[in-house]
């Protein structure tokens, strides 16, 4: 990103107002600077030239406190306006990158990009936190303070002003060098953030199965040594951060220097007068001190200047166009799948290859095949979620012409759709509110839906009943409790088209006889079901059974699928658990 992207100023609003502030903000400091420099040199060159005691410069002393103690407040207040626009700025930027994911769909996400989108809107974006607090500010203080005080040494002395002119472009020459190297460092430490939190979120996930077969503490040694690389990674960038800030020291510290001899030797020569000659020292350090500032937390934002790039990376890739036309009724409208084939990303494969289904209304239908086959693919090619890289996705109702789902406007269609996923999602609040909504159900349908599922014996075990809070996901109950809530919540819908992803998955006999008697109330209510089914007894209650194949991808390039794994001179981070 550069030194102020207008990027930025484009997708967080809080930025600009904090930008026009920081600008106001800078003027005053640099007006506060200059009448320090001229108070300080005229009452040390009175007391010292003159040998003028407090009461003869006692003015002079309270303006010096007062324009001190001005620019105290104006940098404090500047802060605090700093930290507000940068944690509302990481807002608005953290809402749209999470918004244009999920508008760009589950297939974008399963390229890879799912865990840079959370680390993104994580760790990453807190990291741009130091951009608004210290790098902006000193940004916008080096292109005031620095030439308006050079101006004032102009007309005091041109000698330490030709002084000054030629040794500031050091500055940004050794930032620019030094700053190629962060940024490099900068990249590769997001990128292995990027590693570290997929592979955790990997092993979180996959943590129960590795309890039930006894390999949990291997899972804790492999997120040990995450912790060393994320460690190692820090470490690089800090060490980097330090000698860099050093070398910028060195070398204002060298610019002062000659100005300072300049003035010393004009003074003994009487060539300068006392007054002038102090009025540009203290001026001198001031003049650097922008630039030199810029270059020291120029290290400490470029972490978040990384995470911003991606965001704009993502908040500019382009979202698949929808339709505007209506959808047809589904309690009377059949949706028809033919020679749909997808793509499965970096697998080489075609899953599923040429499946012809159709979606009739008031039928079970069962979508068999062996994993990875892309029966959950296929249903959400039936969601309208993923296009199809071949093949067609209708939507015909009697007497209407057929209508590709493509040209369909989703808030049409969705409405009309019930989803349980394999891991159903349940969005944090009351049972009552997530199965049947806020407004509740007045009818009794809640009830006679829970009573079937069962549902009602896990309600009555819990102390507030309906009114018991879960969490994200459906924190606070069992993964088959969580179940019986969702299949409640897709029988009190009046979704005509309900879609089933491995409901059976992961529950036990008990259990999976609810998911039999949940199907066949759907049926008897005249509703469509699919479902994505290994067992013989889902399959047994299916009107149809349609098994989904896998295919070689003609067009896939071999070389791209290979398998790369880590070489010895890989980054050990990039090695998967």
């Amino acid at each position: 990103m550069k030194p102020l992207d207008p990027r930025l100023l484009r997708y967080a609003r809080a930025a600009r107002t904090y930008l026009a502030l920081t600008v106001v903000f800078g003027l005053v400091i640099a007006g506060l600077v200059i009448a320090q420099a001229l108070l300080l040199g005229r009452t040390l060159g009175a007391a010292v030239q003159e040998g003028a005691l407090l009461p003869d410069v006692a003015t002079l002393v309270v303006w010096l406190a007062v324009v001190v103690a001005l620019r105290a407040l104006v940098s404090g207040a500047q802060e605090r306006y700093a930290h507000r626009a940068a944690t509302r700025a990481i807002a608005q930027l953290r809402v749209q990158v999470v918004e244009r994911a999920a508008a760009l769909g589950p297939r974008w996400l399963a390229g890879g990009e799912g865990p840079r989108v959370v680390t993104l809107a994580t760790r990453g974006l807190e990291a741009l936190e130091p951009y608004f607090v210290r790098y902006l500010p000193q940004l916008v203080l080096a292109v005031t303070v620095t030439p308006l005080t050079l101006l004032v040494v102009l007309r005091l002395d041109w000698i330490s002003a030709a002084i000054i002119a030629g040794t500031i472009p050091l500055v940004p020459i050794f930032m620019v060098l030094v700053g190629r190297l962060t940024q490099g460092r900068s990249d590769r430490w997001l990128r292995v953030m990027q590693r570290l939190g997929s592979q955790v979120l990997d092993l979180l996930a996959g943590l129960p199965t590795l309890r039930a077969f006894g390999r949990e503490r291997g899972a804790a040694r492999r997120v040990a040594e995450l912790g060393s690389a994320h460690r190692r990674a820090t470490m690089s960038t800090l060490r980097i951060a330090f000698l860099s800030g050093m070398v910028l020291e060195l070398l204002t510290t060298i610019s002062v220097a000659l100005v300072a001899v300049g003035i010393g030797l004009r003074l003994v020569y009487g060539e300068i007068d006392l007054v002038t000659g102090l009025t540009v020292l203290v001026l001198a350090p001031e003049v650097y001190l922008p630039l030199r500032q810029v270059g020291a937390q120029f290290h400490a934002s470029t972490d978040g200047v990384a995470a911003a790039d991606r965001v704009f990376a993502v908040l500019e890739t382009p979202v698949p166009t929808h339709g505007t036309l209506p959808c047809p009724d589904l309690r009377t409208a059949t949706v028809r799948l033919r020679d749909v084939s997808v793509r499965a990303p970096g697998r080489g494969v075609l899953a599923p290859a040429g499946l012809d289904v159709d979606v009739s209304p008031g039928q079970v239908l069962a979508l068999t095949g062996p994993s990875g086959s892309g029966k959950t693919t296929a249903v959400a090619v039936l969601l309208g979620l993923l296009r199809p890289d071949a093949g067609t996705v209708e939507v015909t109702a009697p007497g209407v012409a057929p209508v590709p789902l493509a040209d369909v406007d989703p808030s049409t269609y969705w409405p009309q759709v019930a989803w349980l996923p394999q891991r159903p999602v349940l969005e944090p609040g009351t049972i009552a509110d997530v199965v049947s909504g806020p407004s509740g159900d007045a009818h009794g349908r809640r009830d006679r839906a829970a009573a079937l599922t069962g549902l009602d014996a896990v309600v009555a075990t819990l102390p507030l009943g309906w009114q018991t809070p879960l969490g994200r996901g459906g924190a606070g109950l069992s993964v088959g409790q969580r179940q019986r809530v969702a299949l409640t919540r897709a029988l009190v819908s009046d979704a005509p088209l309900v879609l089933l992803d491995e409901p059976t998955a992961h529950l036990d006999a008990a259990s999976e006889d609810v998911v039999l008697r949940t199907v066949e109330a759907l049926r008897d209510e005249g509703r469509t079901v699919v479902l994505v089914a290994h067992r013989a007894s889902l399959m047994a209650l299916a009107d149809h059974v349609v098994e989904v194949h896998p295919a070689a991808d003609p067009l896939a390039d071999p070389l791209a699928d290979a398998d790369t794994g880590p070489t010895a001179d890989a980054d050990p981070t990039e090695a998967r658990p």
